[in-house]
C-alpha cells in the first residue's frame, strides 16, 4: 500500500534573525512599522480565522466518508423505529395498568360473591334494602318531614382556648317565661 505524501506545511515566517539578513533594517528616521491592515482584524482585536485555510487542512479518508455516511443512515433508519418503541412501551403500561384494575375489580366482585353465599348477610340486605321483616316483627318507619329550616345546625368545631361569655340570664328566663305562658299549644296533664 502506497502512502501519500504529507501535506505541505505553510511557508515559515521570518523570524528576527533571519528578517535581519534577508531584508535590510529600516532606519530610526522611517518612523514606526505600519500596524496589519484593518481587515485582517476582527472587531474584538483577535486575529480572524481564514475558513477557507481551515477547511483545506480537513483531510477525509473513503474510509471517514463512509463510515459517517452509516452512522447517519443508521440514525435515518433508527430515530422513527425508536419513536415507534417508546410509543409501544407506553401503550404496553398503560394496558398492564388496566389488567391490573381488572384484576382488582375481579377480587372485589369475588369477595362480594363470597358474601352472597353467607345466610346472615343475605337476611340483613333484604332488611336494609327490600324492608323485609320476618313474621311477627313490627316496623318502624321514620319519615323525615322536618322543614330543613327547622333541622339542628351542625355545632361548629370547639376551639381550643377558653373563652367566657357574659350573659345576662334574667332577660332570657323572662323571655322563656312569656313565651311559655303564651303559647297557643297548651298540654292539659291527665
Amino acid at each position: 500500500m502506497a502512502r501519500r505524501p504529507a501535506p505541505p506545511s505553510p511557508s515559515p515566517q521570518p523570524t528576527a534573525k533571519t528578517a535581519a539578513k534577508t531584508k535590510p533594517s529600516r532606519s530610526a528616521s522611517a518612523g514606526p512599522k505600519p500596524s496589519s491592515p484593518p481587515s485582517s482584524r476582527s472587531r474584538g482585536g483577535a486575529p480572524r480565522v481564514d475558513v477557507r485555510e481551515w477547511a483545506s487542512g480537513i483531510r477525509l479518508s473513503a474510509f471517514s466518508v463512509i463510515m459517517l455516511s452509516l452512522v447517519v443512515l443508521g440514525a435515518w433508519v433508527l430515530v422513527p423505529t425508536l419513536g415507534t418503541f417508546i410509543d409501544q412501551r407506553q401503550k404496553i403500561a398503560a394496558l398492564e395498568a388496566s389488567v391490573q384494575v381488572s384484576e382488582d375489580e375481579i377480587s372485589a366482585l369475588m369477595a362480594e360473591r363470597e358474601r352472597w353465599n353467607d345466610p346472615a348477610y343475605i337476611t340483613t340486605q333484604a332488611r336494609e334494602r327490600l324492608y323485609y321483616v320476618k313474621p311477627g316483627e313490627v316496623v318502624y318507619l321514620i319519615d323525615n318531614d322536618l322543614d330543613p329550616s327547622e333541622l339542628p345546625r351542625e355545632q361548629a368545631p370547639v376551639s381550643d382556648t377558653l373563652e367566657e361569655r357574659p350573659s345576662d340570664w334574667m332577660p332570657q328566663l323572662l323571655r322563656t317565661l312569656v313565651s311559655t305562658g303564651l303559647s297557643d299549644n297548651a298540654v292539659v296533664a291527665r
